[in-house]
C-alpha cells in the first residue's frame, strides 16, 4: 500500500510518517518544507515538497498512485485573517478531495480540531453529537468545519478525527509557547489554575490514525474525538513540565475577566496595525482558563481506539526531546 500523508513535515504529520515508514509502509510526504528536527530518514519515504493550494502540484502528488489520503495539513494559529485560513485549510481540502475522486482513494482521513467546539465557559465531556456553538470562536475554527463538510459531502470513503492539544517528542507549538511565553516573563495562571484539560499525546493520535486505516466499513462518514481519555489540571500539568525542565513554577495569578480584557484589546490593536498575531487573544485566554474535555467513548467503540501514553509520559517525551533542541 502506498499512503499520502500532507502536513507530513510538521509535527502530528512527521510522526505518522515516521510510524508508517517504519512498519514497511511506502509513503509519499507532502509538505513545504523539511525542518531536520522533523525528517524521517527511510527508504520508504519520498518527499514531495509544495503548496497544497496549488492544484497542479496536488495532481503531481496523486501521480505517484496512493491508495489511501492522511490530511494533517493545517494553518493552526489562533490569529488571522480569513482568507489566509481558507487558501491553507479549506482550498487545499477542495484540491485533494478533487484528486482522490479522480484517483479512487479508498479511504480519506482528516485531521480536524476541536477547537470547532470551543465556546468561552467551561465544557465538559463534549461529544460529536452536540450543538456547534452559532458562531465559531475565530477563523482556524471556522474553516477547520468548512473543510469537514467538504469531506463530508464529497461522497468519499473517510474519517475526520479531532485530537485535543497535542503532545510530546516534535512538538514546536503548544509546549514551546507556553515556555517562550515563560522566558519572557509574559506567562501567568490564568483564573482559579483548577480547570481541566484534555492533552493528547501525539502517540496517541498516531494510534488513533492507525486504526481509522484499518476501521471497518461502518465505523466510516463519522468524526471521532480523540484525547488521552484522562483530563488533567491543565496549570498543574504545565508547571510539572517547568519542574522537569529545571524552571520555577508559575505563581503569579490573573483575573479571567482581566486578562480577557487585556486580550481584547490587542485584538483590536492587531485589527488596526495589520492583523499581526497579538501577544494575546481571547480564545488563548480561553484555553488556558477554562475547562474543556472530550467524550471519546466513540473512538473507543467503532475505532477500537485506546490511548496507549499517559499524560505524564507525553510530557516527559517532550522535555527529553526538547533538551536535545537548539533554541534562541
Amino acid at each position: 500500500m502506498k499512503i499520502l500523508v500532507t502536513g507530513a513535515t510538521g509535527f502530528l504529520g512527521f510522526r505518522i510518517v515516521e510510524k508508517l515508514a517504519g512498519e514497511g509502509i511506502n509513503v509519499v510526504a507532502a509538505g513545504r518544507k523539511i525542518a531536520d528536527n522533523h525528517y524521517v530518514d527511510n527508504s520508504n519515504v519520498v518527499y514531495k515538497l509544495g503548496s497544497l493550494e496549488d492544484d497542479q502540484y496536488v495532481a503531481s502528488l496523486f501521480g505517484t498512485k496512493p491508495e489511501m489520503v492522511i490530511n494533517c495539513a493545517s494553518l493552526s494559529s489562533p490569529w488571522g485573517k480569513y482568507e489566509t485560513y481558507y487558501q491553507s485549510n479549506v482550498l487545499s481540502q477542495k484540491n485533494l478531495i478533487n484528486e482522490s475522486k479522480k484517483a479512487g482513494v479508498i479511504r480519506f482521513i482528516y485531521i480536524s480540531s476541536p477547537t470547532i467546539y470551543y465556546r468561552h465557559k467551561h465544557v465538559l465531556g463534549v461529544k460529536e453529537s452536540d450543538l456547534l456553538p452559532s458562531s465559531p470562536v475565530n477563523n482556524y475554527a471556522k474553516t477547520k468545519l468548512e473543510a469537514e463538510v467538504l469531506l463530508k459531502t464529497s461522497g468519499l470513503n473517510y474519517i475526520t478525527l479531532r485530537p485535543r492539544a497535542l503532545i510530546g517528542r516534535g512538538d514546536t507549538v503548544i509546549m514551546p509557547r507556553l515556555i517562550r511565553a515563560y522566558r519572557e516573563g509574559k506567562l501567568r495562571v490564568i483564573g482559579d489554575g483548577q480547570n481541566l484539560a484534555d492533552l493528547t499525546c501525539v502517540g496517541n493520535v498516531v494510534l488513533a490514525v492507525e486504526c481509522a486505516m484499518k476501521a471497518p466499513h461502518e465505523a466510516l462518514g463519522k468524526a471521532y474525538n480523540i484525547s488521552n481519555g484522562s483530563p488533567v489540571k491543565l496549570w498543574p500539568t504545565i508547571n510539572g513540565m517547568f519542574d522537569a525542565l529545571g524552571y520555577a513554577r508559575i505563581k503569579k495569578r490573573i483575573p479571567i475577566n482581566v486578562a480577557m480584557m487585556a486580550a481584547w484589546l490587542m485584538e483590536k490593536k492587531s485589527i488596526l496595525s495589520g492583523y499581526a498575531e497579538p501577544a494575546l487573544t481571547r480564545y488563548s485566554v480561553g484555553v488556558l482558563a477554562y475547562s474543556m474535555t472530550l467524550d471519546i467513548s466513540q473512538a473507543r467503540k467503532l475505532l477500537d481506539y485506546e490511548s496507549v501514553q499517559t499524560t505524564e509520559e507525553g510530557i516527559r517525551e517532550f522535555v527529553d526531546w526538547y533538551k536535545t533542541q537548539q533554541h534562541d
